[in-house]
């Protein structure tokens, strides 16, 4: 089992651009052994202290194994619609984990 956590950061007024494009990307996650745990969009009040900018959203999404998840992202369908990725988001932190 791996853990994908991501820090997303939205191009300022993009954000139903951001939201077509994971409203096709998130139900794909299962397609591949993946399960999206968390999806988190924090406020500056629920910050105690950061030395990085607020992400827009983060996810915490596990996949049954590395080749799922890479898989996940070569997926066509998901491949088709990058564009509305690329429009929206300024940035975005991939952090790869194991449970320990």
């Amino acid at each position: 089992m791996i853990y994908i956590t991501q820090l997303i950061y939205i191009v300022a007024g993009q954000e139903s651009v951001f939201h077509q494009f994971e409203d096709i990307a998130i139900p794909l996650i299962s397609k591949y052994n993946g399960r999206l745990l968390l999806r988190v969009r924090p406020d500056d009040k629920t910050f105690i202290e950061h030395q990085i900018e607020r992400p827009y959203e983060i996810h915490l999404v596990s996949f049954d194994s590395e080749p799922d998840f890479k898989n996940f992202i070569k997926d066509e369908e998901r491949k088709r619609f990058l564009y509305l990725k690329e429009q929206s988001i300024t940035e975005s932190i991939l952090i790869q984990g194991r449970k320990l």
